[in-house]
């Protein structure tokens, strides 16, 4: 069992009977109050989504499922298709990917994992950091330099995040796919 805190994006969690698949997760925390996380839940039987809130020490079966790692190979509209070390090849559907969508290039070296239900490639799993490429930031403005300046980027897949003042356009810069921040120019 795991907690609602412990809980992230590509878990598969059993709610009143059925299987489903944690597409995202925020956790606020308060003051006096214990945490909150809100998360966006698809269903794997019935492919019908909800969004719902939970307490942070609320407890939740976490279902064990097989994982593949993978190498993504191309997109056929709406499907993500993934191949294992013997060429086999999977589809996942473009809404069970969620954020990880933003991340996912053309000739992307990293290895994915794929989550399987019952036979079904049912969500992707990116490594932690993943390396990418910016494809449009502003210029830097001149003697904005006190404190950690940030600026807004687009990355090569359409995400965009802020990131340091000092990067530009056509800098490669490592990302943190679970928080979705800057981390460091590659």
């Amino acid at each position: 069992m795991k907690t609602a805190h412990e809980i992230r994006p590509g878990n598969v969690i059993m709610l009143d009977g059925s299987p489903w698949v944690v597409q995202k997760t925020e956790t606020t925390r308060s003051g006096r109050n214990a945490a909150i996380v809100k998360m966006k839940l698809k269903n794997l039987l019935q492919e019908s989504s909800t969004e719902t809130t939970f307490k942070g020490d609320d407890k939740m079966e976490d279902i064990i499922l097989d994982r593949l790692d993978c190498t993504y190979s191309y997109f056929a509209d709406p499907m993500y298709v993934f191949m294992d070390a013997d060429y086999n090849q999977y589809d996942v559907e473009a809404d069970n990917l969620g954020d990880a969508a933003a991340y996912i290039v053309d000739g992307m070296e990293e290895q994915c994992q794929v989550t399987f239900y019952e036979g079904k490639a049912i969500s992707v799993e990116l490594p932690t950091t993943v390396v990418r490429e910016v494809t449009y930031t502003e210029p830097s403005a001149r003697g904005d330099t006190s404190g950690k300046v940030m600026k807004p980027a687009t990355i090569a897949g359409g995400a965009t995040l802020s990131v340091a003042d000092f990067v530009k356009t056509g800098d490669l810069i490592e990302i943190d796919t679970r928080t979705h921040e800057f981390k460091k120019r590659a």
